[in-house]
């Protein structure tokens, strides 16, 4: 395989390193494979200070030739995407073959991103004679953008990605579990010509480092993924600036399964895609609540696939699902599933670890499932899957909506009229229909409720970048 690669800082154009390291560790092999170094508060100001040059430059820049950056530097990462993606499993554990998927899509994120940057539309609003009022976009400056370990590559892409597009500069800190996918970025747009301090890297102690950047006045927006009691608390210290944020947070996605759906096909469907990314994804399809005429049908062929997963190194050919990213996912999901199980849950399959080495976890399904379980108002972020029957739509939605997020959710049905009730009723940012697929690049996504506000992707995931001023003149003084 491709040799993991040598983490660096990257502030100002050029990369560092520092004299305090922190290792990083191969979830499937629990193996160092490198050692990241540990950004200290000097290192955070020359940091800042680079971004405030890179600023003056990128948002002078013309759109045109921000987007000539951007699609040069996706087309650098779509051609090292076999190198990426084996740095992305070392690191994080989940398949190759996701892995490739996941350079493919945080390519996409810069692709769409680079073509919204030519159409930052202002407007012309008609007052009266001798008057003309005129909203202008403007960047907002100093981005801090946040990213999570589940998605190394991606996640950070988005940012990146918002940030460059409407001519801002940005200090990424991503994760330190799994730094290789936002170095690998940052090495495509420095090949690519990024002028330096428009994109800056960072990594350290996550607290240090949010702590003292959200308090600098030049750093005007704060875009972060991750938990929710996280969130809160960047939220909190952001507003002691009046900081903008875009907060993607934490979910516990419903899925409601109609009577009228296939039920063979959509359990199957369900199942794969619960343990895609062993769980570990924000939208993941967690609460399953399945009509009770169809209910044992449904748990039945759910089961069997989910017994199924080829679980094992991602790096190996037929795996499914890797490795959790880190140790301490391994307790969080025995617990809840111990509390679901005295609680009076049955555990139809999987429910503990798997051997000794390595963070794996099985496949587990959890049915009937009291409301006083913890799983059901607790994210598991991990391959567990709760199925329980209800007798009605009513019931369902009523389900679907006792937590305190709205991130994704799901329905599988083929009747217009239940549709439109659940597209209605539902209290989720992204609803789909018969898919499990929660966003594309060119959608708008993010959640209400506890689970954030802001919206990335689309033509509405710019707005977070931008500030809106409204100019007016007159033809004469009065």
């Amino acid at each position: 395989m491709t040799s993991y690669p040598d983490l660096k800082l990257y502030i100002g154009g050029e990369w560092r390193d520092t004299e305090n390291h922190l290792p990083v560790v191969n979830p499937a092999t629990e193996e160092e494979i490198g050692r990241l170094p540990h950004a200290e508060i000097a290192d955070l100001d020359d940091a800042l200070a680079a971004a405030e040059d890179g600023f003056r430059i990128w948002r002078n820049t013309a759109p045109r030739d921000r987007a000539n950056v951007m699609l040069k530097a996706a087309a650098l990462l779509r051609e090292r995407q076999e190198e990426i993606a084996r740095s992305i499993t070392a690191e994080h554990g989940k398949p190759l073959t996701q892995a490739r998927l996941e350079v493919i899509r945080g390519s996409e994120f810069i692709e769409w991103d680079a073509g919204e940057a030519v159409r930052t539309y202002g407007r012309v609003i008609p007052s009266a004679p001798g008057v003309r009022y005129v909203v202008h976009h403007q960047p907002i400056g100093v981005v801090l953008g946040l990213s999570p370990w589940n998605f190394p590559m991606s996640q950070p892409c988005r940012k990146i990605a918002g940030a460059l597009a409407t001519g801002c500069s940005i200090i990424l800190k991503a994760a330190e579990e799994t730094p290789a996918g936002a170095l690998h970025i940052v090495r495509a747009f420095h090949d690519a010509g990024l002028p330096p301090g428009v994109l800056n890297l960072v990594f350290g102690t996550p607290a240090t480092i949010s702590d003292h950047l959200i308090r600098q006045d030049p750093v005007r927006l704060v875009a972060f993924t991750g938990s929710t009691a996280v969130g809160r608390h960047l939220t909190t210290l952001a507003s002691e600036n009046m900081t903008r944020v875009l907060m993607e947070l934490g979910g516990h996605a419903p899925v409601i399964v109609c009577e009228d759906t296939d039920v063979e096909r959509a359990a199957i469907t369900s199942a794969v895609r619960k343990y895609r990314n062993a769980g570990q994804v924000c939208t993941s399809p967690t609460r399953f609540f399945v009509h009770d005429s169809i209910f044992d049908q449904y748990a039945e062929n759910f089961v069997k696939r989910a017994a199924a997963t080829t679980v094992g190194n991602g790096m190996e050919a037929g795996i499914e699902m890797g490795p959790l990213a880190n140790e301490r996912r391994v307790p969080a999901l025995s617990d809840l599933v111990e509390d679901a199980r005295a609680k009076g849950a049955e555990v139809r399959t999987g429910g503990g670890r798997i051997g000794n080495k390595g963070y794996f976890f099985e496949p587990t399904v959890l049915v009937n499932v009291p409301d006083d379980a913890r799983v059901m108002q607790e994210e598991p972020f991990g391959p567990l899957a709760v199925i329980n029957p209800v007798s009605s739509l009513d019931e369902a939605i009523a389900k679907a909506n006792s937590t305190p997020f709205g991130l994704a959710a799901y329905g599988f049905t083929n009747r217009a009229d239940y549709i439109d009730r659940m597209t209605d009723e539902i209290e989720a940012g992204n609803v789909s229909f018969n898919t499990l697929e929660a966003s594309l690049p060119e959608t708008p996504f993010g959640g209400v409720k506890s689970s954030g506000y802001g919206r990335e992707g689309g033509i509405e995931g710019l707005d977070n970048y931008m500030i809106v001023k409204n100019i007016s003149h007159s033809m004469q003084i009065v």
